[in-house]
């Protein structure tokens, strides 16, 4: 029997952050402007206007680099609790249209607003409402997507960033998935994607071409959700229960760490605060399968991950031996955590886990 057709919004703040620090400070709005960390204390850019992104400056990357490519970026700390008093006055906004909302992050969330007596069941006239009502309540442009699922809702939300909206109507998924690049698909990084490319499948429309016994050949339990994501089948539901899906810790190191014994000698300390975090979520100890983090001076990272294995310290010790041979220099980042259930999910990681 086919799953029922949905009416999805996936729902997105435009450069959050820095919308919030630009509806605060006009200044800002026509210069280029990153939030985050201080480049003398490796910091990162959380997120950055489109003044900046023009530059090439994205989130995740070293405040210092940012600086390298635009001088005049304006950088500036984090206030997390300005954020999250404009995160919640969204939020009741969503509420005001369906009980069926899934935060994602402090800007982001799907809604299910297939059961809405809103704008007479009109999921486009939600959203357009519901971007409007942000506007004018929050100060911020957001940007949504519709779509009869949350793997389509959420491309079509990037589609006419910033302050956009895009609908996908259902006799429309399948060619609008056909054509998006294999690496907009849900749970595909860029190893996963580098490999689909050498594979020979750049697009959702040519791993349609592979049968799903080939594609749980090379991709494991992974292939039956690639087989049917490139079709624009998605049948997860939007909850409203966020379950926490793991537990870490991590630390960056100045100066650099420079080789594995002594990566080793910091592992102690790193557990021990992690065991506290474990202990404080009452995590189940049953459910734990522990993974390392890796980030190396050149600024590569890598991740390892293990199935059914005990936290314990000589785990640890052989993951973050495995991890560093990947990239043999000195390291910037070291980080140990807990993955919360999932198995399934964790051997396809652990199949397709490199230095990304």
């Amino acid at each position: 029997m086919n799953a029922p057709v949905r009416k999805i919004i996936h729902c997105d703040c435009d450069c959050f952050y820095a919308s919030v620090e630009m509806r605060d400070n006009p200044a800002l709005r026509d210069v280029p402007l990153a939030v985050g960390g201080r480049p003398d204390q490796r910091g990162v850019v959380a997120t950055c206007n489109y003044e900046a992104r023009r530059y090439g400056i994205h989130s995740a990357m070293a405040t210092a680099q940012a600086l390298k490519l635009c001088p005049d970026l304006v950088v500036i700390p984090p206030n997390m609790e300005k954020y999250r008093v404009a995160s919640r006055q969204i939020l009741a906004i969503y509420n005001n249209y369906t009980e069926l909302v899934e935060p994602l992050s402090l800007d982001e969330a799907y809604l299910d607003v297939s059961e809405s007596p809103h704008c007479k069941g009109s999921a486009t006239l939600i959203a357009q409402e519901i971007r409007q009502r942000i506007f004018e309540t929050v100060g911020i442009t957001a940007s949504a997507g519709v779509g009869p699922n949350k793997f389509v809702a959420k491309v079509a939300s990037d589609w006419n960033k910033p302050d956009g909206l895009f609908l996908v109507r259902p006799e429309e998924v399948d060619a609008f998935v056909a054509v998006l690049p294999v690496k907009k698909l849900w749970g595909v990084g860029k190893v996963t994607a580098a490999k689909l490319n050498q594979l020979g499948a750049e697009n959702c429309g040519d791993l349609r071409s592979w049968t799903l016994p080939d594609l749980e050949h090379h991709f494991g339990s992974f292939g039956a959700r690639l087989h049917a994501l490139c079709r624009g089948i998605d049948n997860r539901a939007v909850s409203t229960s966020r379950e926490r899906k793991s537990v870490s810790v991590e630390e960056t190191y100045t100066p650099d760490v420079p080789d594995l014994a002594a990566c080793l000698a910091l592992l102690p300390e790193l557990l021990d605060r992690l065991q506290v975090r474990i202990k404080r979520s009452g995590a189940d100890a049953s459910a734990q399968k522990p993974f390392v983090k890796i980030k190396f001076s050149d600024f590569r990272q890598t991740t390892v991950e293990s199935v059914g294995a005990a936290p314990a310290l000589a785990h640890f010790e052989s993951l973050i031996e495995t991890g560093y041979l990947r990239g043999k220099r000195p390291v910037r980042l070291l980080g140990l955590g807990v993955r919360l259930g999932e198995v399934e999910k964790l051997e396809q990681l652990s199949l397709f886990s490199d230095i990304e």
